[in-house]
């Protein structure tokens, strides 16, 4: 009797290179760090007249550029470069793909500041070539594995992505400046909606072994108000206030029914839910306008949910995803305080006291700075160095 053939070994591609490049957080979250570290107060020293302004676009089409798609994107890119290939199963993109996504990163960064002078279909290529490639990369990740996919909502991505990019085009027109803030806001925050979604009942569970309660019904009528909203432009002026106090009300009510009191016991978890209502704050002040000094719906949104989140997420992955207890120390926790205080600078201070506006701006810049100073500093050895726990990503 003939004996039965061995099995194939499993056979999975290994990066052999440096740990940088094992998986799409790692590179994307220390340049998210070292953008936090440099863009707010190379922004002030821009706005002040200390350094002359980037060519070819306007000092603050440039600042709401790279705050969101320098910046955010970055963490953005990071976050679902890694957990897409969770969410369907495969090993993900890494070692030369990502190698040339920073390159086309670091690009873009010089291309919007140097660009000006640059003949156009140059300049052009720096400014597409990255969100671009990481669109089709996070697409073809989930449409090519969408028979493995853990969440049936990866189809919103559909959407999304390629609205980053008309995003992106109205944020750079002169013309449509204000279009592109609005729909460039409305799309982080939708990806910040499906996001605090997934992690925050895991996070429960494990701090405080709480189940969270769900109701689809909910769930879904908050992501599909996220939706609408990226379409602000576009609506009847009687229908934004409507859909942005709906999802705030939704949004916030299901924060309360998923233990707000408890989570805010510890901060590494409460930052999260803080960061949450900082979103649904900005939904009401979006739906009831006035004239606030500074901007103040999109700095909530900026300091408030990026701001207070984004340090958070850095810094639990850097250390989950590297085999470490995710224990915020207090180094991390001074992080997280030095954004709140930012925040007051930004938001709070102004509408109090706005005849000292620039303190209040350098202040709040300065914080921002601090923060992520001390991120990068902390996650830096993590995100470039192997895992502890023996795994290759």
């Amino acid at each position: 009797m003939r004996a039965a053939p061995e099995a194939l070994p499993d056979v999975t591609w290994r990066w052999r290179g440096h740990p940088v490049w094992l998986v799409g957080f790692r590179p994307f979250f220390f340049l998210a760090s070292l953008a936090g570290v440099t863009l707010p107060v190379l922004w002030v020293l821009v706005l002040t007249g200390v350094v002359g302004p980037p060519t070819g676009v306007a000092a603050l089409q440039w600042h709401a550029h790279e705050m969101f798609f320098g910046f955010g994107f970055a963490v953005l890119g990071g976050f679902l470069l890694t957990a897409t290939k969770n969410w369907v199963k495969v090993r993900g993109h890494f070692g030369r793909t990502l190698q040339f996504l920073v390159a086309a990163w670091l690009f873009e960064r010089v291309g919007m500041w140097f660009g000006g002078a640059w003949p156009s279909p140059l300049a052009l290529l720096a400014e597409y070539l990255f969100p671009t490639a990481l669109a089709l990369l996070l697409g073809w990740t989930l449409v090519r594995h969408s028979a493995t996919d853990t969440y049936r909502d990866n189809a919103l991505f559909g959407v999304v992505l390629p609205a980053f990019l008309v995003a992106r085009a109205l944020l750079l027109s002169p013309a449509h400046f204000t279009e592109g803030k609005v729909v460039t806001l409305a799309l982080f925050r939708l990806a910040f909606l499906v996001m605090l979604e997934r992690t925050l009942p895991p996070f429960m569970k494990g701090a405080f072994q709480l189940t969270l309660p769900r109701v689809a019904a909910v769930d879904w009528a908050i992501k599909l108000l996220g939706v609408l909203l990226v379409f602000t432009p576009l609506l009847p002026a009687w229908l934004h206030p409507g859909a942005a106090l709906a999802l705030a009300v939704l949004f916030a009510g299901r924060l309360v029914a998923w233990s707000l009191h408890r989570a805010l016991r510890r901060l590494e978890v409460g930052v999260m839910y803080l960061g949450g209502l900082a979103l649904a704050a900005q939904l009401v002040l979006e739906a009831f306008p006035r004239a606030w000094t500074g901007s103040m719906a999109v700095h909530v949104f900026t300091f408030g949910v990026m701001g207070l989140i984004i340090p958070a997420m850095i810094t639990r992955l850097a250390k989950g995803h590297t085999g470490r207890p995710v224990v915020f120390d207090r180094f991390d926790k001074a992080a997280v305080r030095v954004m709140l205080v930012g925040f007051g600078a930004r938001v709070v201070a102004p509408q109090l006291f706005p005849g000292a506006y620039q303190a209040w701006v350098w202040t709040a810049a300065l914080a921002w700075t601090g923060c992520f100073a001390l991120i990068l500093w902390r996650t830096t050895p993590l995100l470039f160095g192997v895992r502890v726990d023996g795994k290759e990503h």
